[in-house]
């Protein structure tokens, strides 16, 4: 039987392909801005807020939301020029940690009795095969809508990512566009938790975009190919963990991202070495010099 007759592999799917391609986005973004602290904060952030909800009776997804959003707009007030640095991430990400400590607990001893148990657990490690349809096309749609309007100011956020003074002395909004950014970092990060979970999110959306940037250093290529890579990475992933249903979905993602980082590491290191071997067998080998036969000229010529 296939996986696509049933239908939670077809909403895992679906809404993967949403996730993926938003994760896919703004992970390219983030290693290229070195910024990808931010987005393991803000994998954290996603299980304070959904923790927060829970405890206090309110829908899960408005807690990611919420939470994450906030909080990356936050980073980017406190850092500079809309860019967190990392002793602002830092101090955040300890005091979203105990917070989480502290829903938890709420959670657990006041309302996990009357409710899903299980909420905290797929918060943590994700549940991206138990999406029902209308959950599926969320998903699918709120990752088209961070992909296209990252898409929209990706050339501005290029040049203020390559060179932020210049780009601000010729009139880019760069503090607009990092608070812009920081939030659609945060509404990913919010529905790429169903998919992988909180602990395991950083690995799908930081993997693809680092194979990417290994394998092309043309911008716009790689922010393609960083896309491509994971929304290949998360079918891929999906169908390894239909054929072992002992694998759980978000290991599966997450390992199969790693592997391919890995052979582009691999294959990066293999062809620089095969380059240094060519270049040092080229200026290991001998000159010829070939000496010219002397020209006739009327001097030598015998009458």
């Amino acid at each position: 039987m296939s996986m696509f007759s049933h239908p939670f592999m077809v909403y895992a799917l679906l809404g993967g392909t949403g996730i993926a391609a938003a994760c896919g986005a703004v992970g390219f973004f983030l290693v290229l801005r070195a910024q990808v602290f931010t987005g393991d904060a803000l994998s954290h952030v996603a299980f304070t807020g959904a923790l927060a909800a829970l405890a206090f009776g309110i829908d899960l997804r408005v807690g990611l939301f919420a939470a994450t959003i906030a909080v990356a707009l936050l980073l980017g007030a406190l850092g500079r020029r809309g860019r967190a640095d990392d002793v602002v991430i830092g101090n955040v990400f300890a005091w979203i940690l105990g917070l989480g400590v502290f829903f938890l607990t709420v959670y657990t001893t006041n309302r996990s009795g009357a409710g899903n148990g299980s909420a905290t657990i797929n918060v943590l490690f994700g549940s991206i095969l138990g999406l029902s349809s209308s959950q599926a096309q969320t998903a699918l749609w709120i990752g088209v809508g961070v992909l296209a309007a990252l898409v929209f100011i990706a050339r501005p956020l290029l040049f203020a990512t390559l060179d932020e003074a210049v780009a601000a002395a010729r009139g880019v909004p760069v503090r607009v566009l990092g608070f812009v950014f920081l939030a659609l970092v945060g509404a990913a990060t919010a529905e790429a938790t169903q998919a992988v979970g909180a602990l395991l999110l950083l690995g799908l959306v930081a993997a693809p975009a680092g194979t990417a940037l290994v394998l092309t250093d043309r911008p716009f290529r790689g922010l393609g190919l960083a896309i491509a890579l994971a929304v290949g990475e998360m079918w891929a992933g999906l169908t390894l963990a239909y054929f072992v249903p002992r694998m759980p979905p978000s290991f599966s993602i997450t390992a199969v991202a790693t592997a391919v980082y890995a052979a582009a590491m691999i294959y990066r290191w293999s062809s620089r070495r095969r380059a240094a071997v060519r270049s040092a067998a080229t200026a290991a080998a001998p000159v010829h010099i070939r000496v010219a036969e002397p020209v006739a000229t009327a001097d030598t010529v015998s009458v």
